[in-house]
């Protein structure tokens, strides 16, 4: 069952005007040498100072303005267990684990329909997930290194698949066979960027901030996927997420897959969705039934993070992740959809 849980207030403090971005970073859909499931323990607890800088955001505007928000964060028990990481089984080698287990949706009664059409494509080669009429959750590393906002990411746009295609007849029906999706292409208004991804753990790239929400400049009419709090793995029926984005390995195809999650901290799970860069940035999500209500319901609880390389006692060691969304994150993506915290009091 979905808990409702009290979410801590995000409340925004002072804005500040920054210089433009250069937009000069190479877009990497692959991480390395990121702090590990090992580092991830060691991390000290974030007191709420530390807190109110990580939350703190960048907001870079369509005409290449850029600011900085500072937060307050209000309503808010600090957990005192830190980053306690719960083991589950053994990690294995590459980003397709044994068998290959993701499934190409072809059939559009399928691909234009819920939960599948609530994917999409970045422009800088990542995923996303609609998450309101005029909001999409990917990945921050799709449109920023921790240095720099990458080239792409200036004139930013976002595929949604369409169900009816348009223009030239023989490559209409090429498509039709072929089952891949057609693109409606929309521009990206605003770009929100949590301050703590560019901070970093260590000097290094800190994954627990791995996230970012676009505002498209126009809504479109299709239904979206709601924001849920990750549970713990032992709530979640057999462990297991699901995810649809376009793996560059398939190109043009939407790709689906599910897997059971392998270790958790308190902002990452750790899994072996079987994944290939591209995906990046889809929405997690369960199916988990309404509280007093017979009804199922799909929420996204984490954002796929892609591939990761880390140094474990001085050996390369692989495995996916995904960034939960947490109180704290699911308070800050809702303001950041609805503009205030009304809206974000329970989740």
């Amino acid at each position: 069952t979905w808990h409702l849980k009290k979410i801590p207030q995000i409340v925004s403090e002072r804005t500040f005007s920054l210089d433009s971005p250069k937009f000069e970073a190479k877009t990497k859909l692959e991480l390395s040498s990121v702090c590990g499931i090992e580092c991830q323990r060691k991390l000290p607890v974030p007191s709420l100072s530390d807190l109110k800088d990580l939350l703190s955001y960048e907001t870079v505007f369509e005409n290449g303005t850029r600011t900085l928000t500072e937060v307050n964060v209000l309503g808010l028990a600090l957990d005192p267990a830190g980053n306690t990481t719960i083991r589950r089984s053994s990690r294995k080698k590459r980003q397709i684990y044994g068998t290959d287990s993701r499934f190409s949706i072809y059939d559009k009664r399928f691909m234009t329909n819920f939960p599948f059409n609530t994917a999409v494509k970045i422009s800088t080669g990542c995923s996303g997930i609609l998450i309101s009429p005029k909001h999409v959750l990917t990945a921050a590393h799709c449109l920023h290194n921790g240095k720099d906002y990458v080239k792409g990411s200036k004139r930013l746009r976002v595929g949604l698949m369409k169900t009816k295609s348009r223009g030239d007849g023989r490559k209409r029906k090429a498509a039709k066979r072929n089952g891949m999706p057609s693109f409606q292409w929309t521009r990206v208004k605003s770009t929100h960027i949590p301050k703590g991804w560019f901070k970093g753990v260590s000097g290094d790239i800190a994954l627990d901030y791995d996230y970012a929400v676009l505002e498209l400049k126009r809504p479109h009419k299709r239904k979206y996927m709601e924001l849920g709090i990750s549970p713990a793995i032992k709530m979640m029926p057999g462990s297991m997420i699901h995810f649809s984005g376009f793996d560059n390995d398939r190109s043009g195809q939407l790709v689906y897959r599910f897997c059971s999650i392998s270790d958790e901290s308190n902002d990452l799970f750790y899994q072996y969705c079987d994944a290939e860069p591209g995906s990046t940035g889809s929405g997690v999500y369960l199916r988990l039934k309404e509280p007093n209500k017979k009804k199922w319901k799909r929420k996204i609880i984490a954002v796929f993070s892609g591939h990761q390389w880390v140094d474990v006692n001085g050996e390369q060691q692989d495995y996916n992740v995904a960034v939960r969304i947490t109180p704290l994150k699911y308070a800050q993506i809702c303001f950041w959809v609805h503009g205030n915290d009304e809206n974000c009091t329970q989740g």
